[in-house]
Protein backbone atom coordinates (compact mmCIF):
# COMPACT_ATOMS: atom_id res chain seq x y z
CA UNK A 1 0.00 0.00 0.00
CA UNK A 2 0.91 3.75 -1.10
CA UNK A 3 2.73 5.25 2.12
CA UNK A 4 0.58 7.99 1.51
CA UNK A 5 -2.99 6.67 -0.10
CA UNK A 6 -4.72 6.10 3.45
CA UNK A 7 -3.99 9.38 5.08
CA UNK A 8 -7.19 10.50 3.88
CA UNK A 9 -9.54 8.46 6.44
CA UNK A 10 -7.06 9.60 9.68
CA UNK A 11 -9.21 12.94 9.07
CA UNK A 12 -12.36 10.92 9.83
CA UNK A 13 -12.23 9.64 13.23
CA UNK A 14 -9.97 12.78 13.99
CA UNK A 15 -13.19 15.01 13.63
CA UNK A 16 -15.24 12.05 15.10
CA UNK A 17 -13.12 11.70 18.02
CA UNK A 18 -12.66 15.54 18.67
CA UNK A 19 -16.83 15.86 18.67
CA UNK A 20 -16.76 13.17 21.35
CA UNK A 21 -14.56 14.34 23.35
CA UNK A 22 -15.54 17.82 22.86
CA UNK A 23 -18.34 16.48 25.22
CA UNK A 24 -16.73 14.24 27.41
CA UNK A 25 -14.22 16.47 28.72
CA UNK A 26 -16.66 18.87 30.49
CA UNK A 27 -16.67 17.40 33.77
CA UNK A 28 -13.01 17.52 33.69
CA UNK A 29 -10.10 20.15 33.14
CA UNK A 30 -9.11 19.95 29.41
CA UNK A 31 -5.60 19.09 28.56
CA UNK A 32 -5.82 20.31 25.29
CA UNK A 33 -8.46 22.40 23.16
CA UNK A 34 -10.65 19.85 21.57
CA UNK A 35 -12.46 22.63 20.35
CA UNK A 36 -9.32 23.63 18.24
CA UNK A 37 -9.01 20.57 17.47
CA UNK A 38 -12.31 20.13 15.38
CA UNK A 39 -11.96 23.56 14.12
CA UNK A 40 -8.41 21.95 12.28
CA UNK A 41 -9.59 18.66 11.55
CA UNK A 42 -12.88 20.05 9.79
CA UNK A 43 -11.14 22.24 7.76
CA UNK A 44 -8.82 19.36 6.53
CA UNK A 45 -12.32 17.99 4.61
CA UNK A 46 -12.00 22.13 2.97
CA UNK A 47 -8.79 20.86 1.39
CA UNK A 48 -9.51 17.71 0.35
CA UNK A 49 -12.05 18.68 -1.95
CA UNK A 50 -12.72 17.91 -5.56
CA UNK A 51 -15.11 19.88 -8.28
CA UNK A 52 -16.28 23.28 -8.22
CA UNK A 53 -15.84 24.96 -4.87
CA UNK A 54 -18.48 26.72 -3.23
CA UNK A 55 -18.41 30.96 -2.65
CA UNK A 56 -17.43 30.12 1.20
CA UNK A 57 -14.74 27.95 0.57
CA UNK A 58 -12.50 28.96 3.95
CA UNK A 59 -8.95 27.08 2.32
CA UNK A 60 -8.47 29.82 0.14
CA UNK A 61 -5.10 28.56 -1.68
CA UNK A 62 -7.50 25.72 -3.16
CA UNK A 63 -9.69 26.27 -6.36
CA UNK A 64 -11.89 24.81 -9.13
CA UNK A 65 -10.68 20.87 -10.18
CA UNK A 66 -11.56 17.63 -11.58
CA UNK A 67 -14.15 19.78 -13.49
CA UNK A 68 -14.52 17.25 -16.33
CA UNK A 69 -14.47 13.62 -14.16
CA UNK A 70 -16.27 11.48 -15.79
CA UNK A 71 -16.71 13.02 -19.03
CA UNK A 72 -15.04 9.90 -20.84
CA UNK A 73 -17.57 7.56 -19.52
CA UNK A 74 -20.57 10.22 -20.61
CA UNK A 75 -21.21 10.37 -16.70
CA UNK A 76 -21.15 13.36 -14.31
CA UNK A 77 -18.62 12.61 -11.68
CA UNK A 78 -17.80 16.07 -10.47
CA UNK A 79 -17.16 16.31 -6.87
CA UNK A 80 -16.22 14.48 -3.78
CA UNK A 81 -12.69 13.86 -2.04
CA UNK A 82 -9.31 13.47 -3.29
CA UNK A 83 -7.49 10.71 -1.05
CA UNK A 84 -4.80 12.05 0.87
CA UNK A 85 -1.47 13.87 -0.92
CA UNK A 86 -3.03 12.15 -3.98
CA UNK A 87 -5.46 13.13 -6.66
CA UNK A 88 -7.51 10.26 -7.36
CA UNK A 89 -10.64 9.19 -5.58
CA UNK A 90 -11.10 6.23 -4.36
CA UNK A 91 -14.62 5.07 -3.29
CA UNK A 92 -14.55 2.50 -0.42
CA UNK A 93 -12.15 4.77 1.99
CA UNK A 94 -14.07 8.26 0.90
CA UNK A 95 -17.38 6.25 2.21
CA UNK A 96 -16.34 5.01 5.03
CA UNK A 97 -14.83 8.45 5.90
CA UNK A 98 -18.39 9.74 5.42
CA UNK A 99 -19.88 7.05 7.84
CA UNK A 100 -17.92 7.83 10.39
CA UNK A 101 -17.64 11.64 10.31
CA UNK A 102 -22.02 10.61 10.28
CA UNK A 103 -21.27 8.49 13.55
CA UNK A 104 -19.46 11.51 15.18
CA UNK A 105 -22.29 13.90 14.66
CA UNK A 106 -25.09 11.65 15.68
CA UNK A 107 -23.63 10.83 18.98
CA UNK A 108 -22.00 13.71 20.05
CA UNK A 109 -22.74 16.38 17.30
CA UNK A 110 -25.90 18.34 19.59
CA UNK A 111 -23.14 18.81 22.49
CA UNK A 112 -20.29 20.27 20.29
CA UNK A 113 -21.31 23.64 22.01
CA UNK A 114 -20.62 25.29 18.09
CA UNK A 115 -23.47 25.84 15.82
CA UNK A 116 -20.82 27.28 13.38
CA UNK A 117 -18.59 23.80 13.49
CA UNK A 118 -21.31 21.48 13.37
CA UNK A 119 -22.59 23.24 10.52
CA UNK A 120 -19.02 22.57 9.21
CA UNK A 121 -19.14 18.90 9.77
CA UNK A 122 -22.58 18.72 7.82
CA UNK A 123 -21.23 20.36 5.03
CA UNK A 124 -18.82 18.29 4.89
CA UNK A 125 -20.87 15.15 5.06
CA UNK A 126 -23.08 16.52 2.44
CA UNK A 127 -20.11 16.94 0.62
CA UNK A 128 -19.50 13.62 0.25
CA UNK A 129 -22.91 12.56 -0.23
CA UNK A 130 -23.59 14.84 -2.92
CA UNK A 131 -20.81 12.89 -4.81
CA UNK A 132 -22.33 9.63 -3.94
CA UNK A 133 -25.50 10.40 -5.22
CA UNK A 134 -23.74 11.20 -8.78
CA UNK A 135 -21.98 7.85 -8.47
CA UNK A 136 -24.64 5.69 -8.23
CA UNK A 137 -26.05 6.24 -11.54
CA UNK A 138 -28.51 2.71 -11.45
CA UNK A 139 -29.94 0.63 -9.37
CA UNK A 140 -26.86 -1.84 -9.58
CA UNK A 141 -23.77 0.74 -11.13
CA UNK A 142 -21.67 2.72 -9.07
CA UNK A 143 -18.80 4.19 -9.89
CA UNK A 144 -16.12 3.25 -7.62
CA UNK A 145 -13.08 5.21 -8.54
CA UNK A 146 -11.66 8.26 -10.67
CA UNK A 147 -8.05 8.27 -11.48
CA UNK A 148 -5.14 5.97 -11.72
CA UNK A 149 -2.96 5.84 -8.59
CA UNK A 150 0.08 4.62 -10.35
CA UNK A 151 0.37 7.49 -12.83
CA UNK A 152 -1.02 9.93 -9.97
CA UNK A 153 1.77 8.78 -7.85
CA UNK A 154 4.47 9.85 -10.23
CA UNK A 155 3.14 13.34 -10.37
CA UNK A 156 3.46 16.21 -7.58
CA UNK A 157 1.22 18.27 -8.80
CA UNK A 158 -1.54 20.55 -7.28
CA UNK A 159 -4.83 19.23 -8.45
CA UNK A 160 -6.02 22.65 -10.28
CA UNK A 161 -3.05 21.68 -12.28
CA UNK A 162 -3.90 17.94 -12.93
CA UNK A 163 -2.99 15.92 -16.39
CA UNK A 164 -2.85 12.73 -15.25
CA UNK A 165 -5.60 10.22 -16.17
CA UNK A 166 -9.12 10.21 -15.17
CA UNK A 167 -10.53 7.60 -16.29
CA UNK A 168 -13.39 6.18 -13.87
CA UNK A 169 -13.90 2.71 -12.71
CA UNK A 170 -17.57 0.90 -11.67
CA UNK A 171 -18.93 -1.67 -10.71
CA UNK A 172 -22.40 -3.43 -11.46
CA UNK A 173 -24.29 -6.68 -11.77
CA UNK A 174 -21.58 -8.61 -13.73
CA UNK A 175 -18.63 -6.97 -12.10
CA UNK A 176 -19.51 -6.61 -8.63
CA UNK A 177 -17.94 -4.82 -5.65
CA UNK A 178 -19.76 -5.59 -2.40
CA UNK A 179 -17.23 -3.72 -0.21
CA UNK A 180 -18.02 -0.51 -2.33
CA UNK A 181 -21.46 -0.68 -2.78
CA UNK A 182 -22.56 -1.71 1.22
CA UNK A 183 -19.92 0.78 2.26
CA UNK A 184 -21.40 3.33 0.49
CA UNK A 185 -25.00 2.29 1.19
CA UNK A 186 -24.06 2.55 5.33
CA UNK A 187 -22.60 6.33 4.74
CA UNK A 188 -25.71 7.76 3.11
CA UNK A 189 -27.35 6.00 5.89
CA UNK A 190 -25.56 7.23 8.34
CA UNK A 191 -25.78 10.48 6.67
CA UNK A 192 -29.50 10.60 6.59
CA UNK A 193 -29.70 9.95 9.97
CA UNK A 194 -27.74 13.20 10.32
CA UNK A 195 -29.78 15.44 7.96
CA UNK A 196 -33.28 14.09 9.37
CA UNK A 197 -32.00 15.17 12.89
CA UNK A 198 -31.13 18.32 11.22
CA UNK A 199 -34.44 19.00 9.89
CA UNK A 200 -33.56 18.03 6.24
CA UNK A 201 -36.44 15.21 5.68
CA UNK A 202 -36.30 15.50 2.17
CA UNK A 203 -32.39 15.44 1.62
CA UNK A 204 -32.42 12.63 4.27
CA UNK A 205 -35.05 10.28 1.77
CA UNK A 206 -33.22 10.84 -1.23
CA UNK A 207 -29.90 9.33 1.07
CA UNK A 208 -32.01 6.50 2.09
CA UNK A 209 -33.14 6.21 -1.24
CA UNK A 210 -29.52 5.30 -2.94
CA UNK A 211 -28.41 3.66 0.64
CA UNK A 212 -31.31 0.39 0.36
CA UNK A 213 -30.61 0.53 -3.54
CA UNK A 214 -26.71 0.13 -3.45
CA UNK A 215 -27.52 -2.37 -0.39
CA UNK A 216 -29.94 -4.32 -2.09
CA UNK A 217 -27.31 -4.55 -4.85
CA UNK A 218 -24.26 -5.58 -2.67
CA UNK A 219 -26.04 -8.20 -1.54
CA UNK A 220 -27.80 -9.57 -4.48
CA UNK A 221 -24.64 -9.37 -6.40
CA UNK A 222 -22.14 -10.43 -4.32
CA UNK A 223 -18.14 -10.28 -5.03
CA UNK A 224 -14.80 -8.62 -4.26
CA UNK A 225 -14.65 -5.12 -5.55
CA UNK A 226 -11.10 -5.07 -5.88
CA UNK A 227 -11.52 -8.09 -8.11
CA UNK A 228 -13.99 -6.22 -10.71
CA UNK A 229 -11.59 -3.42 -9.95
CA UNK A 230 -8.62 -4.41 -10.48
CA UNK A 231 -6.34 -1.00 -10.79
CA UNK A 232 -6.88 -0.69 -6.64
CA UNK A 233 -5.30 -3.61 -5.42
CA UNK A 234 -2.06 -1.65 -5.04
CA UNK A 235 -4.29 0.84 -2.98
CA UNK A 236 -6.83 -0.55 -1.04
CA UNK A 237 -7.30 -4.24 -1.06
CA UNK A 238 -9.91 -5.66 0.62
CA UNK A 239 -8.46 -7.68 3.23
CA UNK A 240 -11.25 -8.62 5.11
CA UNK A 241 -13.78 -8.96 2.43
CA UNK A 242 -17.38 -7.79 2.73
CA UNK A 243 -18.96 -9.93 5.11
CA UNK A 244 -18.07 -6.96 7.31
CA UNK A 245 -18.95 -4.06 4.66
CA UNK A 246 -22.77 -5.94 4.40
CA UNK A 247 -23.47 -6.37 8.23
CA UNK A 248 -22.54 -3.02 8.82
CA UNK A 249 -24.45 -1.43 6.47
CA UNK A 250 -27.19 -3.71 7.43
CA UNK A 251 -27.27 -2.29 11.14
CA UNK A 252 -26.54 1.60 9.60
CA UNK A 253 -30.12 0.83 8.06
CA UNK A 254 -31.71 -0.53 10.62
CA UNK A 255 -30.37 2.84 12.57
CA UNK A 256 -31.87 4.93 9.85
CA UNK A 257 -34.80 3.14 8.95
CA UNK A 258 -35.85 1.36 12.21
CA UNK A 259 -36.78 -1.34 9.80
CA UNK A 260 -37.09 -5.21 10.85
CA UNK A 261 -35.70 -6.72 7.91
CA UNK A 262 -32.51 -4.99 8.38
CA UNK A 263 -31.83 -6.13 12.23
CA UNK A 264 -32.66 -9.53 11.20
CA UNK A 265 -29.99 -9.79 8.56
CA UNK A 266 -27.65 -8.80 10.59
CA UNK A 267 -29.22 -11.58 12.98
CA UNK A 268 -29.24 -14.03 10.72
CA UNK A 269 -25.65 -13.10 9.06
CA UNK A 270 -23.53 -13.08 11.70
CA UNK A 271 -22.18 -16.17 12.01
CA UNK A 272 -21.49 -16.69 8.39
CA UNK A 273 -20.06 -13.05 7.94
CA UNK A 274 -17.91 -13.23 11.09
CA UNK A 275 -19.56 -10.29 12.90
CA UNK A 276 -19.94 -12.55 15.98
CA UNK A 277 -17.02 -14.80 15.33
CA UNK A 278 -14.21 -12.18 14.19
CA UNK A 279 -12.41 -11.25 17.02
CA UNK A 280 -9.80 -7.99 16.64
CA UNK A 281 -7.67 -5.45 17.44
CA UNK A 282 -7.49 -3.37 14.62
CA UNK A 283 -10.18 -1.06 13.09
CA UNK A 284 -10.17 0.74 9.79
CA UNK A 285 -11.45 1.33 6.24
CA UNK A 286 -11.27 -2.29 5.46
CA UNK A 287 -11.61 -3.91 8.79
CA UNK A 288 -15.26 -3.14 10.19
CA UNK A 289 -15.69 -5.63 12.73
CA UNK A 290 -15.31 -3.56 15.93
CA UNK A 291 -17.21 -1.19 14.74
CA UNK A 292 -20.08 -3.12 13.59
CA UNK A 293 -19.50 -4.74 16.87
CA UNK A 294 -19.64 -1.90 18.93
CA UNK A 295 -22.80 -0.41 16.71
CA UNK A 296 -24.59 -3.52 17.93
CA UNK A 297 -24.05 -2.88 21.41
CA UNK A 298 -25.91 0.55 21.42
CA UNK A 299 -28.99 -1.68 20.66
CA UNK A 300 -29.05 -3.35 23.63
CA UNK A 301 -28.93 0.42 25.17
CA UNK A 302 -31.66 0.97 23.27
CA UNK A 303 -33.65 -1.80 24.05
CA UNK A 304 -33.13 -0.84 27.88
CA UNK A 305 -34.41 2.80 27.34
CA UNK A 306 -37.30 1.42 26.24
CA UNK A 307 -37.07 2.42 22.24
CA UNK A 308 -36.27 -1.05 20.92
CA UNK A 309 -37.56 -4.49 21.34
CA UNK A 310 -35.42 -7.34 20.60
CA UNK A 311 -36.61 -11.03 20.83
CA UNK A 312 -34.55 -13.51 22.90
CA UNK A 313 -32.53 -14.26 19.78
CA UNK A 314 -31.98 -11.22 18.73
CA UNK A 315 -31.02 -10.20 22.46
CA UNK A 316 -28.62 -13.08 22.26
CA UNK A 317 -26.55 -12.37 18.93
CA UNK A 318 -26.39 -8.82 20.26
CA UNK A 319 -24.44 -10.16 22.96
CA UNK A 320 -22.41 -12.18 20.95
CA UNK A 321 -21.05 -9.17 18.67
CA UNK A 322 -20.80 -6.78 21.94
CA UNK A 323 -19.07 -9.39 23.71
CA UNK A 324 -16.41 -9.38 20.47
CA UNK A 325 -16.71 -5.54 20.92
CA UNK A 326 -15.45 -5.88 24.38
CA UNK A 327 -12.79 -8.07 23.34
CA UNK A 328 -11.58 -5.41 20.60
CA UNK A 329 -11.44 -2.63 23.89
CA UNK A 330 -9.68 -4.85 26.18
CA UNK A 331 -7.10 -5.68 23.24
CA UNK A 332 -6.77 -1.61 22.45
CA UNK A 333 -6.17 -1.23 26.65
CA UNK A 334 -3.55 -4.69 27.07
CA UNK A 335 -6.13 -6.35 29.17
CA UNK A 336 -7.02 -9.71 27.12
CA UNK A 337 -5.00 -12.49 28.33
CA UNK A 338 -2.77 -14.56 26.08
CA UNK A 339 0.05 -11.71 25.75
CA UNK A 340 0.86 -10.03 22.30
CA UNK A 341 -1.36 -11.76 20.20
CA UNK A 342 -4.83 -10.97 21.46
CA UNK A 343 -3.63 -7.22 22.72
CA UNK A 344 -2.94 -4.43 19.82
CA UNK A 345 0.81 -3.01 20.16
CA UNK A 346 2.37 -0.40 21.53
CA UNK A 347 4.78 2.34 21.36
CA UNK A 348 7.58 2.71 23.99
CA UNK A 349 5.56 5.82 25.13
CA UNK A 350 2.27 4.05 25.42
CA UNK A 351 0.77 4.96 21.70
CA UNK A 352 -1.72 2.22 20.10
CA UNK A 353 0.47 0.85 17.32
CA UNK A 354 -1.08 -1.05 14.83
CA UNK A 355 0.74 -1.04 11.31
CA UNK A 356 3.81 1.16 10.72
CA UNK A 357 2.46 2.92 7.56
CA UNK A 358 -0.18 5.98 8.81
CA UNK A 359 -0.62 4.24 12.25
CA UNK A 360 -2.34 7.43 13.67
CA UNK A 361 -5.51 6.71 11.50
CA UNK A 362 -5.77 3.33 14.07
CA UNK A 363 -5.31 5.34 16.91
CA UNK A 364 -8.10 7.68 16.30
CA UNK A 365 -10.17 5.49 14.86
CA UNK A 366 -9.93 3.55 18.34
CA UNK A 367 -10.09 6.56 20.45
CA UNK A 368 -13.60 7.36 18.97
CA UNK A 369 -15.04 2.98 19.19
CA UNK A 370 -13.74 3.05 23.05
CA UNK A 371 -15.49 6.66 23.77
CA UNK A 372 -18.95 5.20 22.22
CA UNK A 373 -18.02 1.91 24.32
CA UNK A 374 -17.27 3.77 27.09
CA UNK A 375 -21.20 5.21 26.78
CA UNK A 376 -22.47 1.79 26.22
CA UNK A 377 -21.09 0.65 29.45
CA UNK A 378 -22.33 3.89 31.64
CA UNK A 379 -25.89 3.13 29.43
CA UNK A 380 -26.21 -0.27 30.81
CA UNK A 381 -24.67 0.30 34.09
CA UNK A 382 -22.06 -2.28 33.63
CA UNK A 383 -17.81 -2.64 34.12
CA UNK A 384 -15.38 -3.67 31.01
CA UNK A 385 -14.67 -7.54 32.07
CA UNK A 386 -12.28 -8.90 29.93
CA UNK A 387 -11.02 -12.16 29.47
CA UNK A 388 -12.85 -14.30 31.72
CA UNK A 389 -16.11 -13.90 31.22
CA UNK A 390 -18.98 -12.04 33.58
CA UNK A 391 -18.06 -14.72 36.70
CA UNK A 392 -14.37 -14.46 36.35
CA UNK A 393 -12.39 -11.29 34.21
CA UNK A 394 -9.08 -12.88 33.92
CA UNK A 395 -7.53 -9.27 33.93
CA UNK A 396 -10.21 -7.74 36.32
CA UNK A 397 -12.71 -5.36 36.27
CA UNK A 398 -12.75 -1.51 34.46
CA UNK A 399 -15.22 1.10 34.28
CA UNK A 400 -16.69 3.21 31.82
CA UNK A 401 -14.49 5.94 33.06
CA UNK A 402 -11.69 4.16 32.82
CA UNK A 403 -12.13 3.48 28.79
CA UNK A 404 -12.72 6.80 28.52
CA UNK A 405 -9.66 8.33 29.58
CA UNK A 406 -7.41 5.29 28.22
CA UNK A 407 -9.50 7.05 24.68
CA UNK A 408 -8.49 10.44 25.84
CA UNK A 409 -4.93 9.67 26.59
CA UNK A 410 -4.69 8.25 22.90
CA UNK A 411 -5.89 11.86 21.95
CA UNK A 412 -4.06 13.65 23.84
CA UNK A 413 -0.98 11.89 22.63
CA UNK A 414 -2.03 12.86 19.34
CA UNK A 415 -2.43 16.46 19.88
CA UNK A 416 1.00 17.00 21.64
CA UNK A 417 1.15 15.22 24.96
CA UNK A 418 3.60 13.05 23.97
CA UNK A 419 8.06 12.69 24.08
CA UNK A 420 8.28 15.05 21.42
CA UNK A 421 5.50 17.64 22.45
CA UNK A 422 4.76 17.56 18.35
CA UNK A 423 0.88 17.60 17.63
CA UNK A 424 0.20 15.60 15.04
CA UNK A 425 -2.72 17.37 14.04
CA UNK A 426 -1.40 20.40 11.34
CA UNK A 427 -2.22 24.10 12.45
CA UNK A 428 -2.91 22.70 16.47
CA UNK A 429 -0.50 23.33 19.07
CA UNK A 430 2.90 25.45 19.20
CA UNK A 431 4.44 22.38 17.31
CA UNK A 432 3.49 20.43 14.32
CA UNK A 433 4.51 19.49 10.80
CA UNK A 434 5.40 22.40 8.38
CA UNK A 435 6.36 20.59 5.32
CA UNK A 436 3.02 17.81 4.62
CA UNK A 437 3.38 15.47 2.32
CA UNK A 438 0.12 16.94 0.27
CA UNK A 439 0.53 17.91 -3.10
CA UNK A 440 -2.38 20.29 -3.05
CA UNK A 441 -1.01 22.49 -0.08
CA UNK A 442 2.30 22.92 -1.89
CA UNK A 443 3.88 25.97 -2.89
CA UNK A 444 5.98 26.39 -6.10
CA UNK A 445 9.23 26.51 -4.04
CA UNK A 446 8.07 23.12 -2.67
CA UNK A 447 7.48 21.94 -5.95
CA UNK A 448 10.61 22.95 -7.65
CA UNK A 449 12.54 20.63 -4.46
CA UNK A 450 10.34 18.14 -5.94
CA UNK A 451 11.59 18.28 -8.91
CA UNK A 452 15.41 18.81 -7.55
CA UNK A 453 14.84 15.47 -5.59
CA UNK A 454 13.93 13.72 -8.29
CA UNK A 455 10.39 12.70 -7.22
CA UNK A 456 8.47 14.19 -10.20
CA UNK A 457 8.59 13.10 -13.70
CA UNK A 458 7.23 15.18 -15.96
CA UNK A 459 6.70 13.20 -18.70
CA UNK A 460 4.55 10.60 -17.11
CA UNK A 461 2.33 13.49 -15.76
CA UNK A 462 1.62 14.77 -19.59
CA UNK A 463 -1.32 12.61 -20.10
CA UNK A 464 -2.95 13.96 -23.56
CA UNK A 465 -0.11 16.66 -23.73
CA UNK A 466 2.69 17.13 -25.25
CA UNK A 467 5.84 17.17 -23.93
CA UNK A 468 7.15 20.34 -25.87
CA UNK A 469 4.89 22.57 -24.30
CA UNK A 470 6.29 21.36 -20.40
Amino acid sequence: MSDVSIRFVLATAAAAVALSLVVASTAAVAAHDYGDALSKSLLYFEAQRSGRLPYNQRVRWRGHSGLTDGLEQGVDLVGGYYDAGDHVKFGLPMAFTVTMLSWGVIEYGAGAGDEEELRHALQAIKWGTDYFIKAHTGPTELWAQVGDGDSDHYCWQRPEDMTTSRRAYKVDAARPGSEVAAETAAAMAAAAVVFRRAGDKHYAGVLLHHATQLFEFADTYRGRYDESVEVVKSFYPSGSGYGDELLWAALWLHRATGRKEYLDYAVANADDFGGTGWAVSEFSWDIKYAGLQILASQLLVEEKAGKLRLSAEQRAVMEQYRSKGAYYVCSCMNRNPGGAEHNAGRTPAGLLFIRPWNNLQYVSGAAFLLTVYSDVLAALGEPLRCGGGDEDPVNGEGSSDDVLAFARWQVDYILGSNPMRTSYLVGYGAAYPRRVHHRAASSAGELLSALDDGMFVPERCMVGVDNNDW
